[in-house]
C-alpha cells in the first residue's frame, strides 16, 4: 500500500491529464505499481516516476504541416 498526500496525488493527476483518456487508466497502474518499488516514496520521487512513465504513455499529435513544422 502506497501512502500519497494531496500534493502528490495530484501531482500524478496532472502528469495524467494530457494523456489520452483510454491509457490514463494504465498510466496511473503503471505509476501505482512504479511507487511501490520504490524504497521511499516523496514528491521528488512521484515526479521522476510520473516523467519516465508519461513518456511511455504519450503518443504526440501528427504533424498537420501549419506554421511551425
Amino acid at each position: 500500500m502506497i501512502a500519497l498526500d494531496n500534493d502528490e496525488l495530484e501531482q500524478i493527476n496532472l502528469a495524467a491529464r494530457p494523456l489520452p483518456e483510454q491509457v490514463r487508466g494504465e498510466f496511473l497502474a503503471a505509476v501505482a505499481a512504479e511507487l511501490q518499488h520504490q524504497p521511499q516514496c516523496g514528491p521528488g520521487v512521484v515526479y521522476r516516476c510520473c516523467r519516465e512513465l508519461q513518456r511511455k504513455f504519450f503518443d504526440p499529435p501528427i504533424s498537420t504541416g501549419g506554421r511551425y513544422d
